[in-house]
């Protein structure tokens, strides 16, 4: 049995997995070894388990046998192993020193790099693995390295004949799971003269 993994946040007598074997007569269940933390309990009849308690993400994976048993006679019983995973919740979304920037350009520059964004997420492995993206382009008159998180133009601008201001709403997305976490900020772009 390899049920769906649990989220680190699950909660105690949270149904995990039920066991079922084919036997004639009624069977008693039972955890038979591997689950020396007491992550999890059995009903004995039924063959369902749960979650006895809170789940530390460092313990897991567990991998541990359950017991079917003849109710009548000890001696005839069969096991089978139960593999249970857990996964670390994405808790943190990425978040930038600062939700507004200021920058200068000066007009019929060629296309340049404008700033260096930086989000910083507080999450390890993959929900704290960033992706940085423009929410508006400004038809394309802008685009982010999604790595670096580097802001550059991408062709001069003409502060007579265009807008002398730009605001550019930059995202810092995670990897995570269950779901995908943003952060943002707003770089106000300003042609100069």
């Amino acid at each position: 049995y390899h049920p769906a993994p649990l989220s680190e946040k699950t909660p105690a007598d949270t149904f995990v997995v039920e066991i079922s074997a084919l036997y004639k007569l009624p069977v008693s269940y039972s955890i038979a070894s591997g689950d020396e933390k007491g992550y999890f309990i059995i009903h004995s009849s039924n063959g369902i388990i749960r979650t006895s308690k809170n789940l530390e993400l460092e313990d897991f994976p567990v991998n541990f046998k359950v017991r079917a048993t003849d109710s009548s006679n000890a001696a005839i019983f069969n096991e089978v192993e139960v593999k249970v995973e857990v996964i670390n919740e994405n808790d943190f979304p990425p978040v930038f020193p600062s939700s507004l920037l200021e920058e200068r350009l000066p007009e019929h520059s060629p296309a340049t790099q404008i700033v260096q964004l930086k989000a910083q997420d507080n999450d390890t492995g993959r929900n704290g693995f960033l992706t940085y993206g423009i929410l508006n382009g400004h038809g394309l008159k802008f685009r982010i390295n999604e790595t670096t998180g580097i802001l550059y133009s991408t062709a001069p601008f003409d502060y007579e004949e265009e807008p002398t201001e730009y605001q550019v709403v930059v995202y810092a997305e995670d990897d995570g799971i269950p779901e995908k976490k943003r952060g943002y900020c707003t770089v106000v772009i300003k042609i100069t003269d």
